[in-house]
């Protein structure tokens, strides 16, 4: 089946390196700066493949967004206790800009992140 669907701006992956496999059921919420604070841009949950395709329109202006990543519940759910409550990432987009891709590499003690492709 295709997808007639526009991908999304910004998409993320959560591998929870621990265990060497993705980490599904993370709660992912994109947020915009704003003069006010933060705004509710999108949400979503990463799929059985860690992924979430589909976090927003397919374009966004030029701005500073935040990716705040469920990891508390997510290491709640497995009975593993971890120091992270939540990781929230803060990148500036440029709407000149195709696609963004925001990983993050996970264990109970430990993340990282990088722009992916």
């Amino acid at each position: 089946m295709t997808s007639t669907t526009a991908p999304s701006f910004i998409t993320t992956h959560v591998l929870d390196s621990a265990v060497g496999a993705p980490a599904a059921g993370v709660a992912v919420l994109l947020e915009a700066r704003d003069r006010e604070g933060w705004t509710e841009v999108a949400a979503g949950t990463t799929g059985a493949d860690g992924r979430i395709g589909a976090l927003g329109p397919a374009a966004l202006p030029s701005g500073i967004y935040r990716l705040t990543f469920a990891v508390g519940d997510y290491y709640a759910a497995r009975g593993t206790t971890t120091f992270y409550p939540e990781v929230s990432i803060v990148v500036r987009i440029d709407s000149e800009q195709s696609h963004y891709h925001v990983p993050l590499l996970l264990s109970p003690f430990a993340y990282s992140t990088y722009r992916g492709s």
